[in-house]
């Protein structure tokens, strides 16, 4: 589900190359900070902002609802776009692309909970099909890099 609660299925980013990245709102440290990555890669590649579509696809349906996604996405820019679904939707996507994600329990946060979880940046080509994955930790400049070599 899009962030603004439209069904949407791999075949609406056909023709462009995808930024893929699972994560959740609510994550104190390792997705905004990929998402910030991938924000700075993109703009030290401006030729790359038309044919690349950033997207994060949410471990946590239970809090990312499609509102709380499209606020979230909007930090790292225009171009990003932000994925929910059902408990069972998001189970079918982690299994399809391999992704781990578990909910852990915080006893006495106000939080409840956290979501532990894969961190890979998947890229996958304009005919959906996927093409490599990038290193979360590898920095932007490095990261802008390898998608100038790779996005044609």
């Amino acid at each position: 589900i899009g962030e603004d609660g439209q069904k949407v299925s791999d075949s609406d980013f056909r023709g462009r190359y995808l930024l893929v990245f699972f994560g959740f709102t609510h994550c104190p440290d390792v997705c905004p900070m990929t998402l910030q990555r991938i924000a700075d890669a993109l703009e030290a590649a401006p030729e790359l902002k038309d044919k690349v579509t950033p997207l994060l696809i949410s471990v946590d349906p239970e809090r990312d609802t499609p509102a709380a996604m499209k606020e979230y996405v909007a930090y790292f820019g225009p171009a990003f776009r932000g994925l929910t679904g059902t408990p069972d939707e998001i189970a079918a996507v982690l299994k399809a692309y391999g992704v781990y994600a578990k909910k852990v329990k915080l006893e006495g946060s106000a939080l409840d909970y956290t979501v532990d979880h894969s961190s890979f940046i998947y890229l996958l080509g304009p005919d959906g099909r996927f093409i490599t994955l990038f290193d979360p930790q590898q920095d932007s400049a490095a990261l802008a890099a390898r998608l100038k070599e790779t996005v044609k």
